[in-house]
């Protein structure tokens, strides 16, 4: 693998990483009402994984190019983002935060996980990172074939969001201790960023389709 490219894709990816966003909405929102917020992590961790896989298959591309696919998967995904984020505003509205560590339990932690996988597994915005950005970094002429430098890539990624959205949770872990009035402000916030988002794709995806019939 060509060292100045694989140094370019870590910055690429850790800034990335760190623009904030859904998973960083979904992280945030597990450190504050959860007792562990490594299950929500390792949540959004796999859905990238997944991702990988698909890209080092080959399916990522072959998916890409399917027409009305990516626009299907975006209705989905915005579904998805409206009931997890109406689902976070409720919980806050009976949320009881306090320092003590009575951080409010909202399922089971493999639910945790699911939701986490969910949430940057069915964005279609992950899969055209890997689809469109992470090719332009892997180096024909290297010594490793093009399918192993792809996966390489993909779970560099991988490491550096998870390391992101652990300092993420664990930022808004202490804010809970500190702070309990403004955690319930924070937990809202995630909720509303998750409706918003979910909305602004899921009107991206309608509203053409509404003008091109009327």
């Amino acid at each position: 693998m060509n060292p100045q490219l694989f140094l370019a894709f870590i910055l690429v990816a850790a800034a990335l990483a760190c623009t904030p966003g859904i998973d960083w909405a979904y992280s945030i929102s597990a450190g504050l009402r959860q007792r562990s917020f490594v299950p929500a992590v390792a949540g959004l961790c796999s859905g990238y994984v997944v991702h990988t896989g698909l890209m080092v298959a080959g399916l990522a591309a072959l998916l890409a190019g399917v027409p009305g696919l990516l626009g299907w998967l975006t209705i989905a995904g915005a579904a998805y983002l409206l009931w997890l984020g109406f689902t976070t505003i409720r919980s806050w509205r009976g949320a009881s935060f306090s320092a003590e560590g009575a951080v409010v339990q909202s399922g089971t932690q493999l639910r945790t996980f699911l939701q986490g996988m969910g949430t940057s597994g069915i964005n279609p915005k992950g899969l055209l990172f890997f689809v469109a950005l992470v090719p332009q970094f892997v180096s024909p002429e290297a010594a490793l074939p093009v399918p192993v430098q792809s996966g390489l890539l993909g779970l560099t990624f991988v490491i550096l969001a998870a390391a992101v959205y652990t300092g993420v949770a664990l930022t808004s872990r202490r804010l809970l201790a500190s702070r309990p009035g403004a955690a319930r402000v924070v937990t809202l916030a995630s909720g509303i960023i998750m409706v918003g988002l979910g909305a602004v794709l899921l009107a991206e995806q309608v509203v053409p389709l509404i003008t091109a019939h009327a």
